[in-house]
């Protein structure tokens, strides 16, 4: 006779309530896969002769997606670069960084662990066009991002000194010196001729 059908998982656990199956035709349809219904199944026929089941393996995979990306860094000569992006994927996602389109590897200066680039002490030659590529079996995604070393002697054209101050006797006066430049500018102070060093005034 037309045998009977039922499903359940070979681990044990129950069959997941959004599961729909048709006994006539031994149709098991699962909605919206997730992680949690990778498993086993099995499919049990049975009639007055006797029984036979079937079983079938499901896996579940994803494709890379980000969670965290590079975005465009403006640094100053000698500063450190750091750099993390992050992806999410089923394998999980292995991690390759490019410098111009060429493969970026680990060495004395330039530091790559998974998802994480990290170069101190930048100089002109690093500046470029990086790319984070994250990968899995089913795909490859990239993140983009700029990095421009910045060298600049000081300029004091956005930030002028003070021509002049007036304060009363006793006052207290403030003088601004913030001058752009990079990497930082070291800054001494000089009254007349006479180099001016820190006291209790």
């Amino acid at each position: 006779p037309v045998p009977s059908i039922s499903w359940k998982r070979s681990d044990g656990n129950s069959l997941a309530k959004k599961i729909e199956h048709n006994k006539t035709k031994g149709v098991l349809e699962i909605p919206d896969v997730q992680q949690e219904d990778e498993g086993s199944y099995e499919c049990i026929a049975g009639n007055i002769r006797g029984r036979n089941i079937a079983r079938g393996q499901l896996f579940v995979y994803a494709l890379p997606e980000w969670e965290k990306t590079i975005q465009n860094a403006f640094l100053s000569l000698y500063d450190t670069l750091f750099w993390e992006c992050k992806a999410k994927g089923k394998p999980t996602p292995y991690y390759r960084w490019l410098k111009n389109g060429q493969p970026l590897i680990s060495e004395e200066r330039i530091k790559i662990e998974n998802g994480t680039l990290i170069i101190p002490m930048l100089n002109m030659s690093d500046s470029g066009l990086y790319q984070c590529v994250a990968e899995n079996k089913y795909d490859t995604i990239y993140a983009n991002a700029e990095l421009r070393v910045i060298a600049a002697a000081p300029d004091f054209s956005k930030n002028p000194v003070k021509k002049m101050s007036v304060v009363q006797v006793g006052g207290e006066l403030t003088i601004g010196c913030k001058p752009s430049a990079s990497p930082r500018a070291v800054i001494n102070w000089k009254k007349g001729s006479e180099v001016l060093r820190q006291n209790k005034r």
